[in-house]
């Protein structure tokens, strides 16, 4: 199998970071990393050429993560709540995943795209969290993510007094109402 030196322009999982010069298989960078512009060929004819984007790239990338560290500090006090419908035992009707959590950081004034989210499965279950965001390739942030069901509590199985009780109190709130536009009537 042939080897290609390549200089990468952008960071890629378990291959290295934006301007280190690496060798990987022909045809993962004929095929993948080349068109897409990830990466460019290392040849001894742009050999100057990837020197100056090399440093090029090193300076970027030390100002990228001088910002994400700001950024980190900035953002170590939120935290997310999120509200749900759940059945009696804590589990979602639906799930809380990573687009949900950069919506809710979007919201809060942080922009941050939902593939720097760390979330192995999205969450499924009422309870406490805590997620990783990833705001450069050396800095990442845990976010405690709180998931409740609608009401604030999970939900219990009603006894048999409470029963009793809930149809009770609908038929009061349903009297109101109709009090009140009787009483709007005779003031017209």
């Amino acid at each position: 199998m042939a080897n290609t030196t390549i200089l990468l322009r952008e960071d890629i999982d378990h291959l290295g970071g934006r301007g280190e010069i690496v060798k990987v298989k022909a045809g993962y960078a004929r095929n993948y990393l080349l068109p897409k512009g990830l990466a460019t060929l290392a040849t001894k004819g742009n050999l100057n050429q990837i020197e100056q984007e090399r440093t090029a790239l090193l300076k970027k990338a030390a100002i990228e993560k001088a910002t994400a560290e700001a950024q980190r500090e900035q953002m170590e006090s939120i935290s997310l709540t999120f509200e749900r419908k759940a059945g009696e035992h804590g589990t979602l009707f639906g799930s809380v995943t990573s687009m949900d959590i950069a919506e809710a950081l979007q919201a809060k004034g942080y922009e941050i795209d939902r593939r720097r989210i760390v979330l192995k499965d999205a969450i499924k279950e009422t309870g406490e969290y805590t997620v990783t965001v990833k705001l450069h390739r050396e800095v990442a942030l845990s976010v405690p993510v709180s998931v409740t069901a609608e009401g604030g509590e999970i939900e219990e199985k009603p006894r048999k007094g409470k029963k009793e009780a809930a149809p009770e109190a609908a038929e009061a709130a349903a009297e109101e109402p109709a009090a009140e536009t009787a009483s709007e009537a005779a003031a017209e």
